[in-house]
């Protein structure tokens, strides 16, 4: 490991040494493998572009979430600025550093887009853009190199799992009723919040190691990178967008059809929604890691999950804005 950390700051020094002119579209290209673009591109494709692909980004999504958390606390691994002060912190992060989460997201992410529009042209867009997002997270001094390629093989392999098994699962899970899917789903989220658990138990007496202390303060305050809130967030995700899914689909579902006008309203409205239930309750709702705090997360990111699948859509057809 420590060759590769080595030879990972060399790496990141001499990329970094190619000039602040950088800095900016680095950024940019970040911000296009950040949960938060996902979380605005998810909604919009799912309500106004293609709800069934919007229904793959959506698991892709949460549970790449998931995967990167548990492998993060499975490594415990540095970020570069932590390690060395030749390194130039040019953003921020409080979790583990392997596998990158920006590539291994957008590995995921843009590559099932790529297959739901059935374009090469797209697939080779998908695959630039995971390349020049991971290569952002080394200019940033956000991670290492070994970090980025195990984000995008991690991406790859789940990208893989869900072409390859998404349309059996859906027909099992069609022959169910609507009961036995939110059964099904919620006992799938119960057991992520138990195997996180399983995880992050050992690491109670976890203790930031000092020589990274100075380091991470260059860019902001002490990491405290042993958290299981993104375990419960992806759970709860998982959870409200099975949930809310199967009970729109029982109402004769959703297809994200129609003029442009009301698409777009759709969309306008259905933030709306997201940001009441995900700033508003985010507002309400206690932080922190107490048994109360992580089960009102569960509930709210549910809520959230249950709002984009199923409690948007059946608003869209109260207001006339869908078929």
């Amino acid at each position: 490991m420590d060759v590769l950390i080595q030879n990972g700051l060399d790496w990141i020094i001499t990329i970094q040494s190619l000039g602040s002119w950088l800095e900016l579209p680095m950024e940019f290209l970040t911000f296009l493998g950040n949960e938060n673009f996902f979380f605005l591109v998810l909604p919009l494709i799912y309500w106004s572009v293609d709800t069934g692909l919007g229904l793959r980004v959506a698991f892709i999504l949460s549970t790449s979430n998931y995967i990167n958390a548990l492998v993060k606390l499975l490594f415990l691994a540095p970020r570069p600025y932590w390690v060395s002060t030749q390194v130039d912190p040019l953003s921020v992060e409080s979790t583990f550093g392997i596998p990158s989460g920006h590539a291994q997201n957008s590995m995921a992410i843009w590559g099932i887009i790529a297959a739901g529009m059935h374009r090469r042209w797209v697939w080779v867009a998908a695959f630039a853009l995971a390349f020049l997002i991971g290569f952002s997270r080394l200019y940033l001094g956000m991670h290492f190199v070994h970090d980025v390629v195990l984000g995008w093989l991690i991406g790859l392999l789940l990208l893989f799992v869900f072409i390859r098994f998404w349309d059996p699962v859906a027909a099992w899970l069609k022959q169910k009723t609507v009961s036995q899917q939110v059964t099904i789903a919620f006992t799938i989220s119960l057991l992520m919040i138990a195997t996180g658990i399983l995880f992050i138990v050992p690491l109670n007496a976890y203790v930031f190691p000092a020589e990274w202390t100075d380091n991470a303060l260059r860019a902001g305050p002490v990491p405290d990178p042993v958290s299981i809130e993104g375990i419960f967030t992806s759970a709860g995700s998982l959870f409200g967008l099975a949930a809310g899914a199967a009970w729109i689909a029982a109402r004769g579902g959703f297809q994200a059809s129609g003029p442009l006008e009301k698409r777009a309203l759709r969309y306008v409205v259905g933030l709306l929604g997201i940001m009441i239930l995900w700033f508003g309750l985010g507002q309400i709702f206690p932080d922190g890691e107490t048994v109360l705090a992580l089960l009102l997360r569960y509930l709210r990111y549910s809520l959230v999950g249950f709002w984009v699948t199923g409690g948007a859509p059946w608003l869209f057809f109260h207001f006339n804005l869908v078929r």
